[in-house]
């Protein structure tokens, strides 16, 4: 299985068999590892509402037909622009051609800007635990710490984790080092990173840490990937 960072907080999980993408942030992002027409994808993963997040989502999906999995109405947001779709919610689960998705709490918000400059809250932001290929990945969507990731650690035997490092937004390098304890995953994959200056963090800083404590850091370059 392959694994390949796009940037920000996206990813393309290709399982020999499937391509999902995960938060395909890729028109506007400064730091894009692939443009959207780069992308093919059976399922787009979609962890909340904000545009740095939800992108390209539905242009890749009516392209490719791929399926967008979200939170309900994030779902239903994007069926009524044309795109296909899954809905799924917080604990819920279900089981693909490609595997089985679950959702995970996030601490966050899940608020589109539209076009007109209203807002549109589109429900409760998540994270994903993948299970394909008899792998399990984390991907923790926009977050801050939370004490249920030791829970989740408890769990799963996570294979890879997706952790953000960016702070002021999200965790911080401290705080994601503390989520690596929690999960105990065989390798994280820092994310949500220098995309913009507000969110500038050094990875190298955080590997440091993690591998202090006996813990993996793989860290990927937009663009790059790397096998689990």
């Amino acid at each position: 299985m392959k694994i390949r960072y796009l940037g920000h907080s996206a990813f393309q999980i290709d399982t020999g068999k499937h391509k999902l993408l995960i938060d395909p942030f890729l028109s506007g992002n400064p730091n894009s590892g692939a443009t959207p027409d780069e992308c093919d994808a059976d399922y787009i993963l979609v962890s909340h509402a904000h545009g740095d997040h939800l992108g390209d989502a539905v242009s890749i999906s009516k392209r490719c037909g791929a399926i967008i999995i979200s939170n309900f109405e994030i779902a239903t947001y994007c069926n009524m622009l044309g795109a296909k779709s899954h809905p799924l919610h917080i604990g819920g689960s279900f089981g693909f051609d490609f595997g089985r998705v679950k959702l995970t709490i996030a601490h966050h918000g899940s608020t589109l800007v539209a076009e007109d400059g209203s807002f549109v809250t589109l429900g409760a932001p998540c994270g994903f635990l993948i299970f394909t290929g008899g792998k399990t990945l984390y991907h923790a969507g926009d977050t801050g710490l939370f004490y249920d990731m030791k829970l989740i650690g408890e769990m799963y035997s996570i294979d890879a984790a997706m952790l953000p490092i960016g702070d002021n937004f999200t965790m911080g390098i401290d705080d994601a080092v503390k989520a690596v304890q929690f999960l105990n995953p065989k390798v994280t994959i820092p994310m949500h990173y220098n995309t913009f200056d507000v969110i500038k963090a050094d990875p190298n800083r955080f590997a440091e840490k993690v591998m202090a404590a006996g813990n993996e850091v793989a860290i990927l370059g937009p663009g790059q990937s790397m096998e689990v």
